[in-house]
């Protein structure tokens, strides 16, 4: 059996592996850019009333009518939790993403059209079947240059065009995901208490850097405040990892300043200025 990857041109054999004929080989990107301007995204607005939320209106490129994302299930299963991770650290030469629903998900062939309308080829894709469901990995670098993806503008954009066209194929994971309320059938029955589901930690990780693990309630443009809050305070965003995990988003960030590890004084003011900003995510420019 065969299929046609609408990203990349290329004819597939449906398997436990997937791999494009063509991939490139291109210089290892170490760090974010700090560039919030990306053109490829340029629908994602700062909301007028909050200083970092995105507002719910941005434009996600939807797949095709003519073109199905298959995968079955009964609708008296129980419905699994819905993964997506973006990984910047397991292969230097592209964004890896991995996206899990249980046993449900089909080879998403659509999504990875979609992904195209980004301007991003899917040089590679996987997948594989454990207990824990059918994991589905693509590899994915910028059409215009090859690389691997570090703008975090685009990474969010990346992260919620997977999740619409999971919500648009598969509405019940709607109640599941906290991005069932902005683009969903049904909002999640519970909502997490930001306070309470807001955990942050600094590691040392080398002398070079140190590795920054925040875990809170998910939103839409997470990603990119995040990121954003970090560099505003000058400390740089080299690599990490972005996991959305039904209601919860988990991010790692292997994060420096001035080419060393974050000292116990810059690991409180980051922490500080996370915590604050994650739990007050509508405070708006005036009541500073």
């Amino acid at each position: 059996m065969a299929v046609t990857m609408a990203s990349s041109g290329c004819t597939l054999g449906v398997c436990t592996k997937l791999v494009a004929f063509e991939k490139q080989i291109v210089p290892k990107t170490s760090f974010f850019k700090s560039n919030f301007g990306s053109e490829a995204v340029k629908d994602l607005c700062t909301s007028s009333k909050s200083r970092l939320s995105y507002s719910l209106s941005t434009m996600i490129p939807k797949a095709s009518a003519t073109a199905i994302e298959d995968g079955s299930y009964q609708e008296t299963d129980v419905v699994p939790t819905p993964k997506v991770i973006i990984d910047q650290d397991s292969d230097p030469n592209a964004t890896v993403v991995e996206v899990t629903f249980g046993d449900r998900l089909g080879a998403l062939l659509d999504t990875m059209n979609a992904l195209k309308n980004l301007g991003l080829n899917v040089v590679k894709a996987n997948v594989c079947l454990d207990s824990s469901g059918k994991h589905n990995t693509f590899s994915i670098t910028k059409a215009s240059t090859g690389r691997k993806v570090d703008d975090p503008e685009l990474l969010e954009a990346i992260r919620l065009t997977i999740i619409s066209n999971l919500l648009e194929y598969h509405p019940e994971s709607s109640a599941q995901l906290a991005m069932g309320e902005a683009f969903g059938v049904e909002a999640p029955s519970t909502k997490l208490d930001v306070d309470i589901a807001t955990r942050i930690q600094i590691y040392d990780d080398s002398p070079e850097r140190s590795l920054l693990s925040v875990e809170t309630a998910d939103r839409p443009g997470l990603l990119v405040d995040l990121v954003k809050i970090i560099t505003d305070i000058n400390v740089a965003v080299e690599s990490g990892e972005f996991d959305t995990e039904g209601l919860l988003a988990k991010a790692k960030f292997h994060v420096s300043y001035k080419g060393k590890a974050l000292i116990k004084p810059l690991q409180q003011v980051v922490t500080n200025s996370l915590r604050y900003f994650l739990r007050r995510p509508s405070t708006e420019e005036s009541s500073f």
